[in-house]
C-alpha cells in the first residue's frame, strides 16, 4: 500500500511539472523581432516579399476586421474585440467585430507586436504568422478569418433613393447595386455610367475609364453582358 501511495505522489508530480512548463511556455511573451517579422514576410510572399496583385483570394486592407487564433491558445487579440459603427456608409452591415486593421496597415497581436497586414491574403497573414509565433509556441496552427470588410468600397451617386459609399462583402453587379441602394427616385432615367480606373485594361467593355449602362435595355435582354460584376474603387452614376 505505501509503494502505491509512494507511485501515485510521484506520477501527480510529475503531471504537475509538465503541466507548470506547459503553461510557463505557452504564456511567455516574446516579441518578434523586426529582422523576423521581415525575413517570415519574405518567406510566405516570396524573395521581394510583395504581395503578387493577381491573387484571386481576398486581400486584406485598411479598416478591415480580422480574428487571429492559435489553436488551443484562443484569440491573439490584445484587448477585447472591438466592437465599431461603419461610419460614412449606406445599406452595409451597422457594426464589425474583431482586430481592425489600423491605418498604418499593422494590427496588434499578443507576443508579437505590431505586425503589418496590409496587401496580404488572409492565407498569407496566416502562413506569416505561423512563423512568426513559432518563437512562442511549438508548431503553432493559426488560422485568420475575415469578420468584416472595411476596405473594398463602391459609389453610389446621382438618382437613387440612398446614394452613398457602400462595402464589398459579397460580389455585386449593376442591378443588384441599384437594388441595394434603394432603386431609382421618379426623375431617374434608364441609364448608368460606371467610372472605373483604368476600366478599359479590365474589361473591352469600358472605353477609357467609363462603360454605359442601359437599364432598359437590360430588361429587354439585350447587353446582359454589361451587367458587370464592380469591384473596389468604382463609381457608378445614375442619370
Amino acid at each position: 500500500m505505501v509503494g502505491i501511495r509512494s507511485f501515485m505522489f510521484s506520477f501527480v508530480m510529475v503531471l504537475l511539472c509538465a503541466f507548470s512548463s506547459f503553461a510557463a511556455q505557452s504564456t511567455k511573451d516574446i516579441s518578434a523581432s523586426d529582422d523576423l517579422k521581415i525575413q517570415a514576410k519574405k518567406t510566405v510572399l516570396g524573395g521581394s516579399g510583395v504581395v503578387k496583385p493577381q491573387d484571386p483570394e481576398y486581400v486584406i486592407g485598411h479598416g478591415d476586421f480580422l480574428e487571429v487564433q492559435v489553436y488551443g491558445e484562443g484569440s491573439m487579440a490584445v484587448s477585447a474585440p472591438t466592437t465599431t459603427p461603419d461610419e460614412g456608409s449606406s445599406g452595409a452591415d451597422a457594426a464589425g467585430t474583431g482586430i481592425q486593421v489600423r491605418i498604418d496597415g499593422r494590427v496588434s497581436l499578443k507576443h508579437i507586436g505590431d505586425v503589418e497586414v496590409v496587401d496580404m491574403t488572409l492565407t498569407q497573414m496566416a502562413d506569416y504568422l505561423k512563423l512568426l509565433y513559432a518563437t512562442v509556441y511549438d508548431d503553432p496552427i493559426v488560422t485568420v478569418v475575415l469578420k468584416k470588410s472595411n476596405s473594398k468600397l463602391y459609389t453610389v451617386m446621382g438618382k437613387v433613393v440612398n446614394p452613398g459609399i457602400y462595402n464589398i462583402d459579397q460580389p455585386i453587379n449593376l442591378v443588384q447595386v441599384i437594388a441595394r441602394s434603394g432603386g431609382f427616385t421618379e426623375w431617374a432615367n434608364s441609364e448608368l455610367t460606371v467610372v472605373r480606373e483604368n476600366g478599359s485594361k479590365s474589361s473591352p467593355m469600358f472605353s477609357g475609364n467609363t462603360l454605359k449602362f442601359d437599364y432598359d435595355d437590360f430588361l429587354d435582354g439585350r447587353n446582359l453582358e454589361k451587367n458587370i460584376v464592380i469591384k473596389s474603387g468604382d463609381i457608378i452614376i445614375v442619370h
